[in-house]
């Protein structure tokens, strides 16, 4: 027998047509850990391996619908937050969030597509902060999204120490600063914060051109909570599962743009 309303994990993020990043990825991530996969629709992306062209935010009652539905008939673990293209989008989710109080939320806030293409409005941020912020478990945004959350560069490994640091400071519950495009051609080093603990998680860098990395870290993290793991120990087997990821990643694509295959642990490989 089936077990009864197993743990659910809710995607409320855009929609990648190219299949690399976005609801797709996430879904695949919550399967590739073993969970039932929900999601929410908030932006649908005209997309590729080589650009986004074209962008549409479904209407507000439409997603507040999606998200009430899905939290009306499953056991909802956790919440990961993607792409929310404007402030009103942020503000629905938000609202929504405030009611339903899921244990964990993870926030990857995304603004700037792998390709450059702008995914998040220039008004949007302050809502970004003041609204998704507090209600985060944890956030994860890579070097360029720290640095338009905190209004300053980030270039060196001091930096990112201190980015960690004012990010706290400033209301984040938890923090996990991905160190991907800070320079170097050493190891890749992630940094965690969570009240007074700190850790760092560090990988070898891969020449692989990446499609979808930073969804499928927040999702496996969501995944990793939905579990039972504590926050630090989610966050370790998230860069663990996503390094894995990136080494078995394939092209589908005509561009050198790799998507990662999600799946790589259930094919037998066991170290990342």
């Amino acid at each position: 027998m089936p077990q009864l309303r197993p743990i659910s994990v809710l995607t409320i993020a855009g929609s990648d047509s190219g299949g690399g990043a976005g609801i797709q990825a996430d879904l695949k991530t919550f399967a590739a850990h073993g969970l039932h996969g929900l999601s929410a629709i908030a932006a649908l992306t005209a997309q590729n391996t080589r650009a986004v062209t074209a962008v549409h935010v479904p209407p507000l009652a439409f997603l507040r619908a999606q998200i009430d539905a899905c939290f009306d008939d499953f056991h909802i673990g956790g919440v990961k937050l993607g792409m929310l293209a404007s402030t009103e989008v942020i503000h629905c989710v938000a609202d929504a969030l405030e009611v339903h109080r899921p244990a964990h939320i993870v926030l990857d806030p995304v603004m700037v597509a792998t390709s450059g293409a702008k995914l998040l409005a220039d008004d949007a941020l302050d809502a970004l902060r003041t609204r998704l912020l507090p209600l985060a478990s944890v956030v994860t945004p890579n070097i360029p999204e720290a640095e338009l959350l905190l209004g300053r560069r980030i270039q060196t490994d001091d930096d990112a120490e201190r980015a960690l640091a004012q990010m706290l400071a400033e209301g984040a519950r938890a923090v996990l600063l991905k160190g991907g495009h800070l320079p170097g051609e050493g190891e890749m080093t992630d940094r965690f914060g969570h009240d007074h603990a700190r850790a760092v998680f560090t990988h070898p860098r891969l020449p692989v051109e990446g499609h979808g990395t930073g969804c499928t870290l927040a999702s496996a993290i969501a995944a990793n909570l939905c579990l039972g793991l504590d926050l630090r120990t989610a966050c370790a087997d998230a860069t663990d599962y996503v390094h894995g990821a990136l080494r078995h990643a394939y092209r589908p694509g005509h561009t050198p743009v790799a998507v990662l295959q999600h799946f790589w642990r259930l094919r037998g490989d066991v170290a990342p």
